[in-house]
């Protein structure tokens, strides 16, 4: 009988670390495409929106994950992005631009 429930409970306890992993490499594929492919947008800002989110898609498409959102205002980007692992779906959002300057040299 203890062996059954034993055996029970670690077949639950078992499920949740595997649900809880498959959650987390959905948000850590989320968060990786999009830092880049918005990388790869402001690079490419001063070409225009759609040539910049063009190439957002691109890069995130090649990982395995989907833009859902791509815009570029002047210098600066922003891409959120979506990725699936099992039933769970992650979306993270990423933003970039050039660096601040924000004093003279040494």
């Amino acid at each position: 009988m203890w062996v059954a429930v034993a055996a029970s409970v670690f077949c639950v306890v078992l499920a949740a670390v595997l649900a809880m992993g498959q959650a987390i490499v959905a948000r850590h594929r989320a968060g990786g495409a999009a830092d880049l492919a918005v990388l790869a947008a402001a690079d490419h800002a001063l070409r225009g929106e759609s040539a910049a989110c063009g190439l957002a898609r691109r890069v995130a498409g090649a990982q395995g994950v989907r833009v859902v959102r791509c815009a570029v205002i002047g210098e600066f980007a922003e891409v959120s992005a979506e990725a699936r692992a099992g039933p769970y779906t992650a979306r993270v959002r990423s933003r970039a631009g050039p660096a601040a300057v924000t004093g003279a040299g040494p």
